[in-house]
């Protein structure tokens, strides 16, 4: 079974996150920040993943930590349940239309971390979530995840549409590269023979 539990403890943030990748889109989130939980119950759904994460953090200094730091636990359980990487698809992308946005992602989950995001957001805020944040939850789940990770939003207008298109692209992009390759069934999916 593809599935991972990790808990991060600093002194800032105490994340436990479960993760089983071949799943049914079931989620329960609770970050204390009521519109990150709602993008990560997307990703659950639209990535077929079951998630659990809660987080406690300093939420009245700031919400950064909170948000970066479940990025990375979300990271490392993703690069926990893929175990050796033998036999999935290692890659993939997704364009996702929302409204009048469209966003794109690709993912590789390929030993490199890198993240790409080029969103531009015209309010601060979206619900209770800081804008510009989103950039640190997908550089924390690239660093964590050891994976390329780009994003970017081709055009739109409303902030909110904005950041749910790019959540959905990435769980759709991620699903795919989690999912298991038929054709190379225990191959690892690199020539160096290394991920």
């Amino acid at each position: 079974m593809r599935r991972a539990v990790i808990t991060r403890n600093t002194a800032e943030t105490r994340i436990t996150v479960t993760l089983r990748l071949d799943g049914r889109g079931r989620a329960r989130v609770a970050t204390g920040i009521r519109f990150l939980d709602h993008m990560l119950e997307l990703v659950a759904r639209h990535g077929a993943f079951d998630l659990d994460l809660a987080a406690n953090g300093d939420l009245d200094v700031d919400q950064h930590h909170t948000v970066e730091d479940a990025g990375i636990a979300l990271g490392e359980a993703v690069a926990a349940a893929v175990g050796s990487k033998r036999g999935i698809n290692r890659a993939g992308y997704f364009i996702m239309p929302m409204d009048e946005t469209l966003a794109v992602a690709a993912i590789d989950l390929s030993g490199r971390p890198h993240a790409t995001i080029d969103l531009k957001t015209r309010t601060r805020l979206v619900g209770d979530l800081q804008t510009e944040l989103v950039h640190d939850f997908f550089e924390g789940f690239a660093a964590a995840a050891r994976a390329n990770v780009h994003i970017k939003v081709m055009y739109g207008r409303s902030s909110h549409h904005k950041i749910e298109a790019v959540f959905k692209a990435f769980a759709r992009a991620l699903r795919f590269a989690v999912s298991k390759d038929r054709q190379l069934r225990n191959v690892l999916p690199s020539t160096k023979g290394l991920l």
